[in-house]
């Protein structure tokens, strides 16, 4: 190996794995350079992104405080009011880009729609990072559209699971005998990985500088971590999964099938949380072209979304999302009928239902629709934020986080609490 100039594509392989080195300043040539200057509480969350946004004056109530007038959206979620509030005004500064925003939704990361942009790490794998280790799953990242809000610390974006049968049987079924050995094969290969990454950048160390060696220690401190992960992976991997009295869901094929795919995903939602397989679930929810199957719906509801105003698309876009409103007040009362020591399962888990968009219909990705349920929190009130004013949506993101027991004051532009909560 030249260690006077290192290939930024020098990678170290093992059993047809492929593992690259992080970036560092001896891969650049020199002119280059020269050139660049376990209680029994246990505390969950899930994060619901609504991809095609949310029509707010259908859900912002125009009185602030704990007497506000409830509006259509929020009435499905009356049973529980005292265990919900909405915030209105919030939003990622200098998070825009339309669609394109949904990248950042749980990240906080600038400008989404820019060609330069790279993603950091989304608020569930910060938590699961620290407290991922306690769970059969780290974490869950799961879509109704094919679309996931998960991302790695590098800004990766982690695949979604789409299928509700084969979301059940990883967390249900045993597998066959080959099977479980294919598993554990995988989960040994990567800890020989992890060995062969120590022997093979021992000698790069040798020759790099300062700066590149700190970067590499950051690097092994990573790998080290996952060194943990897959010891605890492996010990998972011989124990038995739980068993649920509840029958292996079908997938619905159907795109306009709306309600009965998301529901689907409720209810393995539920039953993950119950069994307390993973701790930590983010849901894209469903939302595209398509013409739901519901009735006085016939028209597409991305077109609806985009509605201009006019009276018509609106009223047929409110179907949709009151249906959305409704699921998602269904699965509230399920987790907050299931009791753990004294409290319930809604309580244990703090939830953000949300959408990176505040206006659909223009793209803008302000004023952004929030309801945080759930938690340890202090529910039952709308919080309105002036624009001027309004804090990031990350410091909800850090009272999560310090709800799950993270011990940490601040998120990517979240730099303390959300006040009010």
């Amino acid at each position: 190996m030249n260690t006077t100039t290192l290939n930024r594509r020098t990678f170290l392989r093992h059993t047809g794995i492929a593992l690259g080195l992080p970036f560092l300043q001896g891969m650049v040539p020199h002119r280059a350079r020269a050139a660049d200057s376990s209680t029994g509480d246990v505390r969950r969350m899930l994060a619901i992104c609504s991809p095609l946004g949310i029509h707010t004056p259908f859900l912002f109530p125009e009185k602030t405080g704990r007497d506000y007038e409830v509006t259509p959206y929020l009435e499905p979620l009356q049973p529980l009011r005292e265990k919900f509030s909405v915030l209105s005004g919030l939003r990622h500064p200098d998070v825009d880009g339309g669609h394109s925003a949904e990248e950042s939704f749980l990240t906080g990361a600038a400008h989404p729609g820019q060609p330069s942009f790279r993603n950091t790490i989304s608020v569930d794998q910060f938590a699961a990072e620290r407290i991922g280790h306690h769970t059969r799953f780290a974490s869950l990242s799961l879509s109704a559209n094919d679309a996931g809000i998960s991302y790695t610390r590098s800004g990766v974006r982690i695949p979604p699971e789409t299928r509700p049968s084969r979301l059940f049987a990883r967390l249900f079924l045993e597998g066959s005998a080959s099977e479980k050995a294919e598993q554990m094969r995988r989960i040994q290969d990567g800890q020989s990985i992890m060995d062969l990454v120590r022997e093979q950048t021992r000698e790069v160390t040798r020759s790099l500088g300062r700066e590149d060696n700190e970067t590499l220690d950051q690097y092994f401190t990573s790998v080290r971590e996952l060194e943990g992960r897959l010891v605890s992976a492996e010990e998972w991997a011989k124990q038995p999964k739980p068993q649920v009295d509840a029958t292996p869901p079908t997938d619905i094929e159907d795109r306009a099938d709306f309600t009965g795919r998301m529901k689907l995903i409720y209810d393995l939602i539920f039953l993950a949380f119950q069994t307390d397989s993973t701790r930590l679930i983010t849901f894209c929810g469903a939302g595209g072209n398509e013409v739901v199957s519901l009735k006085g719906v016939d028209d597409g509801w991305h077109n609806l979304s985009h509605h201009g105003k006019d009276p018509g698309k609106i009223e047929k876009l409110a179907i949709i999302e009151k249906e959305e409103m409704r699921l998602f007040a269904e699965f509230m009362k399920r987790l907050d009928g299931i009791k753990e020591g004294n409290r319930s399962l809604l309580d244990q888990t703090a939830i953000l239902l949300g959408s990176n968009l505040g206006n659909a219909s223009s793209h803008d990705n302000r004023n952004l629709p929030v309801v945080a349920a759930g938690g340890r929190f202090r529910h039952g009130q709308h919080l309105a934020f002036s624009e001027e004013k309004a804090p990031p949506l990350c410091n909800l993101f850090v009272s999560y986080l310090q709800h799950l027991g993270v011990e940490t004051d601040e998120f990517s532009t979240g730099k303390s609490t959300m006040e009010g909560i």
